[in-house]
């Protein structure tokens, strides 16, 4: 399950994890204009950890998923 919320400076998706089995704390995705961040809570330190990437590394991140395995550079008309 999912949700999508469009807050003033931020479009903010929260993954919530579901089913049987060992479940994983809910994911917390903010999209802003210059960055995205990534948030979970994590149980061992009870803290909130906290991943920021820049729009290049989201839209490599994004092209990786559909790649096989090895070195890539995207040019300036695929990022």
């Amino acid at each position: 399950m999912f949700t999508i919320e469009h807050e003033f400076d931020a479009t903010v998706v929260t993954l919530v994890d579901e089913g049987p089995g060992h479940l994983q704390e809910d994911v917390t995705i903010q999209a802003f204009e210059e960055c995205v961040t990534i948030e979970q809570y994590d149980p061992r330190s009870d803290a909130v950890m906290k991943i920021t990437l820049s729009m290049v590394q989201l839209n490599e991140l994004a092209a990786a998923l559909d790649l096989p395995e090895g070195v890539y550079k995207l040019s300036p008309a695929q990022g």
